[in-house]
């Protein structure tokens, strides 16, 4: 599995980091970015819900 974030598009809303905190965490402007580490999604069974409650559609993640 491998997750992008769309840092164009991210408005900052943080969802991604609470629905998936062992991944995701919010830069020192707010924007959303992976843990290191974690840009395999790390197991988290959370990765698809913190895709899907971004209001944007910033994050993408791909299978295989």
């Amino acid at each position: 599995m491998r997750i992008r974030i769309n840092t164009d598009v991210c408005i900052g809303a943080g969802q991604c980091a609470l629905a998936a905190p062992e991944v995701f965490t919010q830069d020192d402007d707010g924007f959303s970015e992976l843990l290191p580490g974690r840009e395999d999604g790390a197991g988290d069974p959370m990765i698809g819900e913190a895709a899907r409650a971004c209001p944007v559609r910033a994050i993408t993640v791909e299978q295989g």
